[in-house]
């Protein structure tokens, strides 16, 4: 990335800024904005996350805002109540609370003398969720925001449930808020109170997996802040953009399609990372885009930014299985608009073993799969950060467990984009089943590489907020929706198809082992193909190289550790996903603040029995400064039989070598047809 240092206009900084809310909290932000803006104000940015602007999320945020700043914005980053310096306690995630308080803190900075009472918000993952649902409520002022990765579905297509089916991500995000929560406020910016703080969000935390247990089927909890539900309700200009290598795929097309605002769409290669510090490659000149969104809908200037195509997408070239990749190859394309009247869904049935040829007739006969649980274990990350290595790795073994449908050898180049999905004919012999399905692209050599995939727990085949159990032996239709993506075939491959009852650990699986059978020529594949053209372009401007401003500096004094291991015992059958990302000990050079955050993620199981499986997360968290010197180590395990879900956490906190906190929790959750 390129560091820039030269910018339109000089920018002064305010380091800690109270932002009042209406019960008496008080917001902490971080504000950057144009010197000129004493005398002539300017718009104002706001990014709203839980995630600790003094420190952990400084060296990102002195890239962004600064930019932003120095091209005539005032950009304000405000840590949520309850995490960084701000006071209250955090109690879960896309509350009431919370959009209230972003309303206040738009009113807020639109009454600054250095702001012209125009508003944008930005962010990705929490922050863009937050600038979404935010903008669903219009807040005066409010004309513009921009996020990634994020989902307008917060039970559907969030990292808690797909399909029905509880994700392990479910347990993984709770342990990583769990340990945010919980960390105390810089003596530094809060004085004296530092501790009373602390002490209040370590009495008022929790395990927040233990509300999305509650919470095993679409309903109300989940219906708040999901903007699916009044499309409508958002008004401001949206760009919103994602990577094919991200769990959140799948909204920027939902949005496009479905809001009636002003909108652009922008999906990379990239895994859960802004664009221009895309992971995997290639990053775009994506705060340059962001900029120009700003100058169009915060000071009505003329510069085109709704011009050209409403989607911009890569399209992948094949690639071997690997669980990290550098740069993927491929191109840039465009849709006019979405659903794009180019994609052509073709459908083709399902032959004992193989996708059939076109319009070919196939004859009804049944075949059975009862995955094991290690069918699962190279499925990667739902939410791929690419560090540690976490996408899929060769699906071949993982073929092994399944039922496996291939095409012929392709004959000319194949391109898809958008969601495959798969028409089933069913049966199964337990009243709760799961269905894993997996779009692979097979090279001659046989290795297999995961494109797509999709999960669906039968009992919810005819909603997700009515889940029915099944009737064993009873022959059902179900169709299974993949994530999006946009992927080449080239000659000479194959696509294959893979269908497991069991997808440990992404999915968390179902009460007991399932025979599934399914009836082959009433089901098909259907596939969103793209016409392939040489002549094809991709109708927008070309993107500039990544750049941002120079980073704040730091000093790494211990180093970080990534750690991805598939290991299984041969004496007792015991199987385990260790996940280790450790970010050393980071001090940042300008607050004199050392800071360490190590994170331990383990699933395991015993051979096929699935009243075994159990995921942890263990995560410790450091801050220090000369005498000043905390620790807080949350831990929580998940376990379940036939009939509940069964959670044990516990929550440490020291003040130098002395615990000052300790608490444990111990629940029970029924199983509810999950």
């Amino acid at each position: 990335m390129r560091s820039v240092t030269d910018l339109p206009h000089p920018v002064k900084e305010e380091e800690h800024v109270w932002i009042p809310v209406s019960d008496g909290i008080r917001l902490s932000a971080h504000v950057w904005r144009p010197v000129s803006s004493d005398d002539d104000p300017v718009p104002a940015v706001l990014e709203y996350i839980p995630y600790r602007k003094r420190d952990l999320s400084s060296v990102r945020d002195s890239i962004h805002h600064p930019y932003m700043a120095g091209h005539g914005y005032a950009c304000v980053r405000v840590d949520i109540r309850g995490t960084g310096e701000s006071e209250g306690v955090l109690l879960d995630e896309y509350l009431e609370t919370e959009q209230r308080d972003a309303e206040h803190v738009l009113a807020w900075l639109a009454e600054q003398p250095w702001c012209d009472g125009r508003l944008g918000m930005m962010g990705i993952s929490w922050g863009a969720f937050s600038a979404l649902q935010v903008a669903a409520r219009r807040p005066p002022g409010l004309q513009a925001i921009v996020i990634a990765s994020f989902t307008d579905d917060r039970y559907a297509d969030d990292m808690h449930y797909m399909g029905g089916c509880m994700l392990s991500d479910n347990l993984a995000e709770a342990g990583t808020m769990f340990a945010y929560a919980t960390c105390p406020p810089d003596p530094a910016l809060v004085g004296d109170r530092w501790r009373e703080m602390w002490l209040e969000r370590l009495e008022g935390s929790g395990p927040w997996v233990a509300e999305w247990l509650r919470h095993q089927q679409r309903d109300d909890y989940w219906r708040h802040a999901s903007v699916c539900e009044d499309y409508p309700a958002v008004e401001c200009a949206v760009l919103a953009s994602s990577g094919w290598a991200d769990g959140y795929s799948n909204a920027v097309s939902r949005v496009l399609e479905h809001l009636d605002a002003p909108r652009k769409g922008l999906i990379g290669p990239w895994s859960h990372k802004f664009p221009h510090l895309g992971e995997p490659g290639p990053a775009i000149g994506y705060l340059q885009e962001v900029v120009r969104w700003w100058d169009h809908w915060l000071k009505d200037v003329d510069n085109g930014a709704m011009d050209g195509p409403m989607l911009r997408t890569y399209m992948q070239d094949s690639v071997p299985p690997s669980t990290s990749y550098e740069e993927r190859p491929g191109r840039w394309v465009s849709e006019a608009e979405w659903p794009s009247p180019k994609i052509e869904r073709i459908s083709t049935s399902l032959a004992p073993h193989r996708i059939a040829g076109p319009d070919e007739e196939v004859p009804e006969s049944v075949l059975s799969v009862q995955s094991p649980l290690s069918v699962g274990q190279f499925a990667g990350k739902w939410a791929s950060y690419n560090a540690p290595p976490d996408l899929p790795y060769d699906q071949r073994e993982e073929d092994g467990g399944s039922l496996v449908f291939d095409s012929d050898e392709l004959t000319e180049r194949l391109e898809i984009l958008g969601a495959p999905t798969v028409e089933l004919d069913v049966a199964v012999n337990e009243p709760v089943a799961m269905i894993a399905a997996r779009l692979s692209d097979v090279a001659p050599d046989g290795r297999a590489t995961r494109v797509s995939y999709g999960l669906l727990n039968l009992t919810h085949r005819s909603g997700l907020d009515a889940p029915e159990p099944l009737e064993p032996g009873r022959r059902y239709r179900v169709q299974v929706q993949l994530n999006g993506v946009a992927q080449a075939f080239p000659p000479g491959h194959r696509v294959r198809l893979s269908l497991s009852t069991s997808y440990w650990p992404l999915a968390w699986p179902p009460p007991r082992p399932v025979r599934l059978s399914v009836y082959t020529g009433h089901s098909s594949l259907s596939l969103p193909v793209r016409p392939v053209d040489g002549a094809d372009h991709d109708g927008g401007r070309p993107f500039g190289e990544p750049e941002g401003a120079p980073p704040i500096t730091t000093t790494l004094k211990q180093p970080p550790e990534q750690r991805w291991t598939v290991s299984r015992d041969l004496v007792n059958y015991h199987s385990a996903l260790e996940i280790v990302k450790d970010n050393g000990v980071t001090h940042y050079d300008d607050i004199n603040l050392d800071a360490g955050k190590r994170a331990f993620e383990r699933y395991s199981s015993v051979a096929d029995d699935f009243s075994s499986v159990r995921g942890e997360s263990t995560w410790t968290m450091t801050f220090g400064r000369d005498e000043w010197q905390t620790r807080t180590v949350t831990s929580t395990e998940l376990t379940s039989d036939e009939h509940e879900f069964r959670l044990h956490a516990t929550l440490d906190a020291y003040e130098g070598a002395q615990r000052v906190f300790s608490r444990n929790w111990s629940l029970a959750f029924p199983r509810e047809l999950c």
